[in-house]
């Protein structure tokens, strides 16, 4: 197997300058998808917000970044949750997990998903053959994900 843990950082409106600082500092890549290139109508006030971002450094460096929708300004801290189909939280980061196929990120999956609060349960999305998102029993957010060759 060779998931690979990751932060995945939650922004109030600048994870794309964020990422391109950290593309910068790093020596990485930065690559940036907003909602509205995954399906938000025009003209909501989100639709040029990062839904799925990320820095890939040559020397192993990631770290992933979205912009969480419908929260303004300021810094983010504290639970997860959904509202009206999109996941809101309040807290700074995730642990994202990113795996190379579904099968290795449903074992991992079903490891952590005992006594754990699912946010976005694990299937295809626009972006992956796999994303999901619980709670574990100890409040820790994970995030997973099925890496698309894009996104390396």
């Amino acid at each position: 197997m060779s998931a690979t843990p990751v932060i995945h950082l939650n922004f109030r409106g600048d994870a794309r300058a964020a990422l391109e600082f950290y593309a910068t500092a790093f020596g990485g890549r930065s690559f940036a998808r907003t909602y509205g290139e995954f399906g938000m109508p025009a003209g909501l006030p989100d639709t040029d917000k990062v839904v799925f971002g990320q820095v890939v450094a040559p020397d192993g460096f990631t770290v992933m970044a979205y912009d969480v929708p419908g929260t303004g300004a300021g810094p983010a801290t504290g639970s997860t949750h959904r509202e009206n189909g999109t996941t809101v939280t309040d807290q700074s980061f995730f642990i994202a997990l990113n795996a190379e196929t579904l099968d290795e990120a449903t074992g991992y999956w079903a490891a952590l998903d005992h006594g754990a609060t699912v946010v976005e349960p694990l299937a295809a999305s626009a972006w992956s053959a796999g994303f999901g998102m619980l709670t574990d029993r100890f409040g820790v957010t994970w995030l997973f994900n099925v890496v698309a060759e894009d996104q390396g």
